[in-house]
């Protein structure tokens, strides 16, 4: 790709799914402030959702109070974690949806997926009052949660329905797709749509989807493994690293990494984030942004179209 006049900055896109533990709230936090980064955060609504209250939420073809993922163990937990979305998007950060209740809706109809989209909406915008907390509901909360623009599928779990109803929703990105490397996002019908990149991995480079979890099935299969920590962050960071070196001398194309709120093989992926983050997200000429703020440079670059909207 050949860029007109000088490169521009290399982007870096670090984003976690689920956005469920709190502790892992306040380390990302304190991770992206010491190294001058901003995060997208893709969050889970029943994660707002205080077990006691469990009912209260049904999504598409399933009985009421069933989630994938779980629901928050006390209203304290629940309040607790409103609070740092809060403080999140106050920093700078992205907060996106990832459904609620963390189902695969590849078979889904677009009003399946509209439904759990509204039910997303629906359960942030009243969850400080469903928790009993409307006194502590900052102000700006509800125009914050109709603001939000970016939406990833569980399972990484796509279809044409899942287009459509995106659009039919205001979403202006989908963060749902995979790439063979790093790619300029392509606009569907008003929605942009990016992939998370293979990139080579390990001692014979194989291409793997650059996330945690799927270095976790490769490394370990999926059974926790801590003491091997130290080789599975080593492997990890040099994995980023490299391709993170690659656009970084070359094309400037944006990269993205993907995470969960789950501290896999003794938190190597998540050890690896942090070096990557401290080591790149300092220099002149890199920006560790938003999926928001990422579509503002590529529209300034000309890279997508002027009439998708960011969200910010």
């Amino acid at each position: 790709m050949a860029w007109a006049g000088e490169k521009p900055k290399q982007l870096l896109l670090i984003s976690f799914d689920g956005a469920g533990s709190n502790g892992l709230w306040a380390r990302s936090r304190q991770i992206a402030s010491k190294a001058n980064a901003r995060f997208t955060y893709f969050l889970s609504c029943t994660l707002v959702i205080d077990r006691a209250r469990a009912k209260s939420y049904q999504g598409p073809h399933q009985k009421a109070g069933r989630s994938n993922i779980g629901f928050a163990q006390t209203r304290e937990e629940a309040l607790a974690r409103l609070d740092h979305i809060w403080q999140a998007h106050r920093e700078g950060h992205e907060i996106a949806s990832h459904t609620c209740g963390h189902f695969d809706g590849k078979d889904w109809t677009e009003q399946d997926w509209r439904t759990e989209m509204q039910n997303f909406r629906r359960v942030l915008t009243d969850a400080w009052g469903d928790l009993g907390a409307e006194k502590d509901e900052p102000d700006g909360w509800r125009a914050f949660v109709s603001g939000i623009s970016g939406f990833r599928a569980p399972y990484l779990s796509t279809s044409e329905a899942l287009n459509t109803a995106e659009r039919a929703e205001g979403f202006a990105y989908d963060g749902s797709g995979i790439s063979k490397g790093p790619t300029l996002p392509a606009a569907r019908d008003g929605v942009l749509n990016f992939g998370l990149p293979l990139i080579p991995e390990g001692p014979e480079n194989r291409r793997i989807i650059a996330m945690d979890y799927n270095l976790f099935i490769r490394h370990s299969a999926g059974i926790d493994n801590p003491s091997r920590a130290a080789e599975f962050e080593e492997r990890a960071y040099s994995a980023f690293r490299a391709a993170f070196d690659e656009q970084y001398a070359g094309d400037r194309i944006p990269l993205q990494i993907g995470f969960h709120f789950v501290e896999m093989n003794g938190g190597a992926y998540w050890r690896a984030m942090e070096r990557l983050v401290t080591d790149v997200c300092s220099l002149p000429d890199v920006g560790c942004v938003t999926y928001g703020e990422a579509i503002e440079a590529l529209r300034e670059r000309r890279a997508v179209p002027a009439q998708v909207r960011s969200g910010l």
